[in-house]
């Protein structure tokens, strides 16, 4: 463990490639830390975790947050700023009667640990509260305090966080959420690594190198857009946007910036400034500003099929990610048509939010009318299908159509080219013996396996203590289960549960909904899988 910290360690934590003038300092200021990391009693505790490779990693960590506060560069601000907006307070897990907003906090370097842990490695998950957490944080603290009033401005650093109040071009703009997702100290152990990751698979996938850049690109592109952090559950547009401040023009602008559409649309024509498209899967129009496509000139023929990715900046739809072109073809017409994916890709622009609040109310109820007034089901895994078959026929039935209304309704699908597989089997039972089935109010129908024992009501007979404790962690680190039905459980059955009155879970009941983002990042929030025709 006595091996140094290299500039080239260092320089990782930074969206700058070349060595500026205060680096130097924070070079030697990282091998310090290190040092409080590796020698002291609670170092054991710590290597535990992290092999020597990710313990400098973490002391990289823990000095470029130093640097950021003394620099202004706003990256923790800007989360500390957040939290206290959500939940009232600065941080999550820790006593705060003495914390100091902008300057260096023991409680700060303690939850960095805590978070870094936590997401460089997902084997296990270490309760914030740990002493060698603690302790380590005072040791490293105690570096800082001593540097505060010596420790250099880094004015190149916070440059990359700036953009300019007009600017226009949406490729700048990207190029900012671009830096803070990839290339800040904060996000390292989460987004920057998971791209590293997905890189090193790619790689490993295409031996053969072909369009190797093509695919690397998408892929960086596709996660700028629709990555969610550890911290907060928040995306690099959202992050963007509390870097520059409120007060900045574009603070709206990022906050503002569209999903990514990707996906297959045909050509239909174009003009000085526009390309002229329509989305396969739902027949939406689309203005493809020519400022962010420079191959309009290849395109000749109308209906000419493309495949990319367009997002909207200020009231301009852009190219983003990667296109390709091919000849109108029927088939791959009739599967995007057919795609239920496909065509929720484009929802959010005309989100029926009164129509789908009332649908799913309706379904909500008829669920409750099947069920015996309860919003969760409890069986055995192969009655599940079962299940979900009778509450669409009754919900169906509910409805009362016309024999006439129905085969309107029949005749849209087919007039969009939209057909339902009916009777798709799903083998439930193969792995489990039980499951549940969840009505959430804000998503609908929801099927999950072996939870059972999280929920000790009247209505489940399947509740096993010995299993109890398992099942609620899984419910709550398992990002596939919703945010809704891990908040029945609390709401429903804390008082009876030994998990959550006494030990650790107590404590995390304190900021579920901060371990909640956490655990389920990119799912955190539960969106209706409702498409209307």
């Amino acid at each position: 463990m006595t091996s140094k910290i290299y500039l080239r360690d260092w320089l990782q934590f930074k969206p700058y490639s070349s060595q500026t003038s205060t680096d130097s300092y924070y070079l030697k200021l990282s091998n310090d830390v290190k040092f409080a990391l590796t020698h002291n009693m609670q170092s054991f505790a710590l290597q535990i975790y992290l092999e020597k490779t990710a313990l400098n990693q973490l002391a990289c960590f823990l000095t470029s947050y130093f640097e950021d506060v003394i620099s202004e560069t706003n990256i923790w601000n800007s989360f500390i700023r957040v939290h206290k907006r959500i939940y009232n307070k600065p941080l999550p897990f820790y006593i705060l009667d003495e914390y100091y907003e902008k300057e260096v906090n023991s409680q700060d370097v303690s939850f960095l640990i805590w978070y870094f842990l936590n997401t460089i490695q997902q084997e296990k998950f270490i309760a914030p509260f740990n002493d060698f957490i603690i302790e380590t944080a005072k040791k490293v603290t105690g570096i800082f305090d001593k540097e505060w009033e010596y420790a250099p401005e880094n004015e190149n650093l916070k440059s990359f966080y700036q953009i300019d109040e007009k600017e226009a071009d949406f490729y700048v703009a990207r190029n900012l959420i671009d830096t803070v997702l990839f290339k800040s100290y904060l996000f390292f152990p989460d987004t920057f690594l998971k791209l590293k990751e997905e890189e090193s698979d790619i790689i490993k996938d295409k031996k053969d190198g072909k369009n190797i850049m093509a695919l690397l690109n998408e892929n960086r592109d596709a996660m700028l857009h629709n990555s969610h952090t550890n911290l907060l559950s928040l995306t690099g547009k959202e992050w963007a946007s509390e870097i520059v401040g409120n007060k900045h023009p574009l603070y709206s602008e990022f906050l503002e910036l569209s999903p990514k559409i990707r996906g297959y649309f045909f050509y239909k024509g174009q003009d000085q400034d526009d390309v002229f498209l329509e989305h396969v899967a739902s027949g939406k129009k689309f203005k493809l500003t020519k400022k962010s496509y420079n191959y309009s000139d290849s395109l000749k023929k109308i209906d000419t099929i493309i495949f990319m990715g367009i997002v909207k900046w200020k009231d301009k739809w852009w190219f983003s990610g990667i296109q390709f072109q091919t000849p109108f073809d029927p088939n791959l017409v009739l599967d995007e048509k057919k795609s239920f994916k496909s065509r929720m890709a484009v929802n959010f622009l005309d989100y029926k939010r009164k129509e789908v609040e009332e649908t799913l109310e309706k379904q909500f109820k008829v669920f409750k009318d099947l069920n015996n007034g309860s919003q969760i089901a409890f069986m055995e895994s192969d009655k599940l299908e079962e299940f979900c078959r009778t509450y669409t026929d009754f919900y169906n039935k509910s409805l009362n159509l016309t024999g006439k209304e129905i085969k309107e309704s029949k005749k849209r699908r087919r007039k969009e080219g939209f057909f339902i597989t009916e009777n798709e089997s799903e083998n439930y039972f193969e792995y489990f013996e039980t499951g549940l089935v969840f009505f959430n109010p804000k998503s609908g129908l929801e099927v999950v396996l072996e939870v059972n024992s999280a929920f000790k009501m009247q209505n489940n007979p399947y509740f096993e203590k010995a299993l109890s404790e398992d099942h609620i962690q899984r419910l709550f680190m398992d990002k596939n289960i919703s945010t809704e039905l891990a908040m029945f459980c609390i709401d429903n059955c804390k008082t009876k549960l030994p998990f959550f009155n006494a030990g650790v879970g107590k404590l995390y009941l304190k900021d579920i909904d901060f371990l909640l983002r956490f655990w389920k990042k990119n799912d955190y929030h539960s969106k209706p899988s409702i498409s209307f025709i």
